[in-house]
């Protein structure tokens, strides 16, 4: 590792935890590609669901229960 990038680093370390997230997000972000084609099937999917959503097709979970169900799945224990 090259001083100027251990010193980033270093300096990067010492940033309070969501200046941390933040920079590490942006970091990541920096790597991927554009796709457009995966962007536009996201755009597609999320129009189709959200038509699903508004014509009454699409079932929903109250956050609490999914919520439940998650962390008994995360336990071990079945949930009904």
């Amino acid at each position: 590792m090259s001083p100027e990038l251990s010193d980033l680093l270093k300096r990067a370390l010492a940033l309070p935890v969501d200046e941390r997230a933040a920079l590490a997000n942006t970091l990541l972000d920096s790597l991927e590609t554009p796709n457009e084609a995966v962007d536009v099937a996201w755009d597609e999917e999320v129009a189709r669901r959200m038509q699903d959503l508004k014509a009454g097709r699409a079932v929903t979970v109250p956050w609490e229960q999914l919520h439940r169900e998650l962390l008994a799945t995360i336990n071990g224990r079945k949930t009904s």
